[in-house]
């Protein structure tokens, strides 16, 4: 055996024995993994075993939505648009970035792009 690990508890092993832990493959499998998950999430007392089990599925879906899951294409009037309503942001919330107000309306409106250094800001905030 090897030295750190422990031996799985008799619990833990029913666990991974009736839903065994497997690279996720198409979305029937995502949906079964995304049910047991719920199924345990749904109990009153989750135990350490549980949360390990339960780290471990999440692993699983996390690797298959980042390789399959297509996330929308936003212009950059719609990614404000969406931090706005998202983060509940006015328009003067963004001056720590664009000098003056016309500029995210432009944004917004879609006569002006983001530069690059806009971009980098709004990123470093969080937001995006």
């Amino acid at each position: 055996m090897t030295t750190g690990l422990t031996t799985p508890s008799p619990y833990y092993l029913t666990l991974i024995t009736e839903f065994a832990p497997r690279p996720i493959t198409n979305d029937p499998e995502l949906m079964a993994t995304q049910q047991r998950i719920n199924s345990i999430v749904d109990k009153n007392n989750i135990n350490q075993d549980d949360r390990d089990y339960l780290q471990v599925l999440g692993m699983l879906v996390y690797d298959y939505e980042e390789k399959n899951e297509k996330f929308p294409e936003l212009t950059d009037g719609e990614l404000l648009q969406t931090l706005m309503e998202d983060y509940h942001l006015k328009i003067p919330d963004f001056l720590g970035i664009f000098e003056q107000e016309q500029t995210i309306l432009d944004i917004l409106n879609e006569k002006r792009k983001l530069n690059s250094q806009e971009a980098f800001k709004v990123r470093c905030l969080g937001w995006a």
